[in-house]
């Protein structure tokens, strides 16, 4: 997962920001942007805009929508927290720590898929997990890597005080993983499957053993939703037609992920390899079960925890529910007088009902 650079200094840089740098009020309007980095579950979001069917969708709603690749995905984050776009791609990990924790209100629009084993600790030393103690672990520090490494350890009666974190660069991990001295690592694909192909190493622990924890989803600014439902209809009603076609078995479908697996830098079979460990919703009903799984709670319940923990939750938290989380139920986590981030399945529920 292209999840996180020097997300260390990221955060830091953004925590620091005023909110009111992220407008507190949006109002009715017809140019939207949306913001996005390559990864798997994110690639339709580029095939949509290339191939017109964003453009077919915000006709429909009279409406028009800027879809744009980012290289660096907490650069991102930071231009959409600050109000630069309207929604733009991220984990729920990172949605909660950098806009939520912010103070910028923002809404899970399509919670799309799942790290169902994308995300992967492997150990050059050891052939099974607990003997990962004592041993320095390179990773994205602060990342969904280090989030995922610290349920592993949970998992087999360790924590981080057992081991040594050492933060690595995503774009460095290949080549860190090359250095004899190095003997354990945490990361994502694309670099999960380069560092498995070399044969050097045995994977302990993968993010299917924590399902349903990394979540991948676009989000939209709450009051922009609010005030321009047009926005939801348009994002959902263009998502919805390219998962489907990715799922039809058809020609059509297969020319889109030769499409989108050549701009994720790989080819046909390698990107369906990706897609293999990413539990992609297809349909509607399906991401309405997920976000409808009680489940949810206790997944945002261990992320907040994991980001005030690591003193990430936002400023001035004082416990791991200073941040609200909200529910499709109406139900919360954490501070019901500052919720900031909000699972909502109304467009979604649209969409299930033919209704877009």
């Amino acid at each position: 997962m292209f999840k996180t650079l020097f997300r260390s200094l990221c955060v830091a840089t953004v925590l620091a920001l005023p909110v009111t740098q992220a407008p507190a009020l949006a109002e009715a309007k017809t140019d939207f942007k949306v913001c996005w980095t390559i990864y798997a579950g994110w690639m339709p979001w580029g095939y949509l805009s290339d191939s017109g069917i964003m453009k077919k969708w915000a006709d429909k709603y009279d409406i028009n929508v800027e879809i744009t690749q980012f290289n660096d995905y907490i650069e991102s984050i930071n231009q959409y927290t600050a109000g630069e776009f309207d929604a733009c791609a991220m984990t729920n990990m990172d949605a909660l720590s950098i806009p939520s924790g912010s103070g910028v209100d923002t809404t899970v629009l399509i919670a799309g898929d799942y790290s169902n084993g994308n995300d992967g600790l492997v150990l050059k030393e050891g052939a099974d997990l607990a003997s990962i103690k004592g041993q320095n672990i390179n990773l994205v520090e602060l990342s969904v890597s280090h989030y995922f490494l610290a349920r592993a350890l949970e998992s087999v009666g360790l924590s981080e005080k057992d081991i040594t974190v050492i933060n690595t660069s995503d774009a460095d991990m290949l080549a860190v993983y090359d250095n004899p001295e190095i003997t354990a690592v945490a990361t994502w694909n694309p670099m999960l499957s380069e560092i498995l192909d070399t044969e050097r190493g045995t994977l302990v622990f993968d993010s299917s053993q924590i399902p349903g924890e990394i979540i991948d989803a676009m989000m939209v600014n709450t009051a922009t939703l609010a005030d321009n439902p047009a926005l939801g209809k348009a994002l959902v009603g263009a998502w919805f037609e390219v998962i489907t076609l990715m799922g039809s078995d058809t020609p059509e479908g297969t020319a889109a992920l030769e499409a989108m697996a050549a701009a994720s830098g790989t080819d046909l079979e390698g990107y369906k390899s990706q897609l293999a460990s990413t539990a992609l919703f297809y349909t509607p009903d399906d991401l309405l079960a997920f976000t409808n799984d009680p489940k949810l709670k206790d997944t945002m319940k261990f992320v907040a925890t994991f980001l005030f923990d690591h003193g990430i939750l936002g400023e001035g938290a004082q416990s791991a529910e200073f941040v609200g989380v909200e529910f499709p139920d109406g139900s919360v986590f954490g501070d019901a007088n500052n919720v900031k981030l909000r699972f909502s399945n109304a467009f979604v529920e649209m969409a299930a009902k033919g209704e877009l």
